[in-house]
């Protein structure tokens, strides 16, 4: 299981980032981002801290650990500003908190964080056609997702990302250690978008290659 979108303490996430990583660990991940909700108040704090408190868990706990932000309820004017200071403060993935048919997130997010160039739009909604073929064209990857309210609308980001050709990856949006998902769940979540076995199997095949892309980022910035 590989999910890039988790939160912790460090915005409104229940555990610190040491008890989540072992949590997802236990249950068979892969992978796993911590990606806490930010603006430009708290991005800065957000991504130092998350850096600095991933230190040896992948070593001691065997998973990928990534320090990431989720950026959340940004006017959509500052939306690309905000991923370019996201990665220039050490983000290793960006995701963007999409339209969402359950928060009233301004109109034109979705398709200001897909031009700006973000990793994920999460739970983008009721996400155009138009906006699901620029997600393809930038490679940013569309969420379906487990969460509980942003799931209500899987199956429509499905059917847009299945006719754009856009790629698209389940992640958690885990906020309490109940979020967490075995790779069975998450692919019970995929079938209950309108997904038969093989566009499901896709989805965690397309989560490898975003798993691939944050290692090559990761690697050439260690060369850098």
């Amino acid at each position: 299981m590989i999910d890039l979108h988790t939160h912790t303490f460090f915005s409104d996430g229940e555990l610190i980032p040491s008890e989540l990583a072992r949590r997802a660990k236990d249950i068979g991940y892969r992978a796993i981002a911590f990606t806490d909700h930010a603006d430009f108040s708290n991005m800065d704090f957000v991504i130092k801290s998350i850096r600095n408190a991933i230190y040896g868990l992948e070593r001691y706990f065997g998973l990928y650990v990534f320090s990431g932000v989720e950026i959340t309820h940004v006017p959509p004017q500052l939306i690309p500003e905000s991923i370019t200071l996201a990665r220039k403060l050490g983000a290793q993935v960006v995701v963007v908190h999409g339209e969402s048919p359950v928060e009233p997130v301004a109109e034109g997010t979705n398709r200001a964080a897909i031009l700006g160039g973000c990793d994920i739009l999460a739970h983008p909604g009721l996400v155009s056609l138009e906006d699901a073929k620029l997600a393809r064209d930038n490679g940013v990857f569309l969420e379906i997702s487990a969460r509980n309210g942003h799931s209500f609308a899987n199956g429509h980001v499905f059917k847009m990302a299945k006719l754009a050709k856009a790629k698209y990856m389940l992640n958690t949006d885990t906020h309490s250690p109940n979020n967490l998902v075995s790779k069975s769940f998450a692919k019970a979540v995929l079938l209950g978008a309108g997904m038969n076995e093989e566009e499901a199997d896709s989805a965690f095949k397309n989560a490898e290659e975003m798993l691939e892309r944050l290692l090559k980022r990761r690697n050439d910035e260690e060369n850098y």
